[in-house]
């Protein structure tokens, strides 16, 4: 696709981004999940380039509801409310959003570098790996989505396990043989990764936001001037270095590593902080490092995906799934059979990057506006949405039946605080893990003692094994229930 169509396609894909991550209710995922079968007709890599916009389109975003407003428009954005908001009570709100996005800015610059450097270096050792190798690192990967995961580690487990069953719907990869379909023939080809998706986070986050009331303490003053003084940069230099170098490497983490970089860089900056007591009423620390720390997250969670095949969080998962519909087969192979998608991907990060500086600031009169939209007035028209792009990927009035039911599912699973991106994640795995398990067994005349013996597989196990333990621990059960609770 010429080089102006995909910078088009970056350009649409930040845009989309950055008012998903404005209007709170509606995450990426939901978004890129309703979006997937517009890419049908695009190029792979001008698909991806739009769908990665997207995701760290809405880190930006995010932080102009946070601050404005008061409410998180993004997950990551949790923390930014605390001390963002607060400036912006005290007329500064200004400078608050322009520290956010110049440490965006930053973070994502670095954090493509990173994964400039990374790419070749994994992807060759990526290329060393075998089958058993490949299914004990997808076992770590779930594992890690286990313990990182918010809430109860048996309730994660159990959405895992659940991932796996839904993902051998269908017939069997050798035999052809149907299995779990219950007699019904709209399940012979298994469930549709786009039907699941936008059932358990576009349909089920629609029926969770229309039954909370909506209140907004939007801030009545002026927004001020945007560009922060010399104090402020000097005050926010070291939180933007920290915050990147933090969200940077749990970005990379299997499991919601990009989730917990800005949390970790407001704990620290508080620690090490001379006057603790300044955060939560308006300390500039406090915007700078989180907002640097998700930006750097969300980008290096690409870096698993693009060198191992591996998704490490649920936008990820999506992703994967967008390549594989594409035809492409994501792992190492990407960089030597796609090189112009991978760096075509790392080139369009930086240059949206650069877009989301333009496209934030100054319009961030038209954000505002925005906000005061009611959300019930949106959200018919998302699921109308919803539901043509579900029906136009087969043509098939069943495939919107069963994102219904997917959505009154995810919907319960949320009820009863269950978190539904490990089922995810464990859905996208598990054909994967399944093939990976049968060539290894294929190669080792059935023997499971393949996995042991391989030092690679063995080691990748034992993490897997010694986290798992650590995470069932109760004393470690507790410590890790009060972190998320903070």
């Amino acid at each position: 696709m010429p080089l102006p169509v995909n910078i088009l396609l970056c350009f649409v894909g930040c845009l989309i981004g950055t008012l998903i991550g404005v209007l709170p209710g509606v995450g990426p995922i939901a978004t890129i999940a309703i979006l997937l079968p517009i890419t049908f007709g695009l190029d792979p890599t001008g698909a991806l380039i739009m769908l990665a916009g997207i995701y760290y389109g809405a880190q930006y975003g995010g932080s102009t509801t946070a601050i404005l407003v008061n409410i998180p428009g993004e997950a990551t954005s949790v923390v930014t409310t605390l001390d963002g908001h607060q400036m912006a009570k005290q007329g500064r709100a200004g400078v608050a959003l322009g520290i956010a996005a110049i440490g965006s800015f930053f973070a994502g610059c670095v954090a493509t570098v990173v994964i400039a450097a990374l790419g070749l270096p994994l992807t060759k050792l990526a290329l060393l790996f075998g089958p058993a190798e490949y299914f004990s690192l997808m076992v770590m990967g779930l594992v890690f989505a286990v313990v990182l995961a918010r809430g109860s580690v048996m309730k994660a487990l159990a959405m895992i396990v659940l991932g796996l069953l839904l993902s051998t719907v269908g017939q069997d990869l050798e035999s052809g043989q149907e299995r779990l379909t219950l007699g019904l023939q709209d399940l012979s080809d298994g469930i549709d990764f786009a039907v699941l998706a936008m059932g358990l986070f576009g349909f089920a986050e629609i029926l969770r936001n229309l039954e909370s009331p909506e209140t907004r303490d939007v801030v009545k003053g002026a927004i001020g001037r945007l560009l922060p003084s010399r104090q402020d940069f000097r005050e926010s230099f070291w939180p933007v270095v920290r915050g990147t170098g933090l969200g940077a490497i749990l970005g990379i983490l299997p499991g919601n590593g990009a989730v917990l970089g800005p949390f970790a860089s407001y704990t620290l900056e508080k620690k090490i902080a001379k006057e603790p007591r300044r955060f939560g009423r308006g300390a500039i620390e406090g915007v700078a490092g989180p907002e640097s720390a998700n930006n750097a997250g969300a980008q290096t969670a690409f870096i698993p995906l693009l060198t191992l095949g591996i998704p490490p969080n649920a936008v990820m998962a999506l992703m994967v799934g967008a390549m594989t519909i594409h035809g492409i087969i994501p792992g190492p192979q990407v960089m030597t059979k796609n090189p112009t998608l991978f760096w075509g991907m790392v080139v369009s990060m930086w240059v949206g990057n650069l877009m989301l500086l333009v496209i934030n600031l100054p319009l961030v009169g038209l954000w505002v506006k925005l906000l005061k939209v009611p959300y019930r007035l949106m959200f018919p028209a998302i699921l109308i949405f919803c539901c043509i792009g579900i029906y136009s990927i087969n043509n098939n009035p069943a495939d919107v039946l069963f994102t219904a039911f997917f959505g009154l599912v995810g919907y319960v699973l949320i009820k009863f605080s269950f978190e539904p991106a490990p089922l995810l994640l464990g859905f996208v795995l598990g054909k994967l893990m399944e093939e990976k398990l049968r060539q290894a067994l294929i190669l080792s005349r059935g023997s499971f003692s393949t996995f042991v013996e391989r030092p690679v597989s063995a080691g990748l196990l034992v993490v897997a094994a010694i986290m798992l333990v650590l995470a069932l621990l109760p004393s470690i059960q507790k410590g890790r229930e009060e972190v998320f609770t903070e």
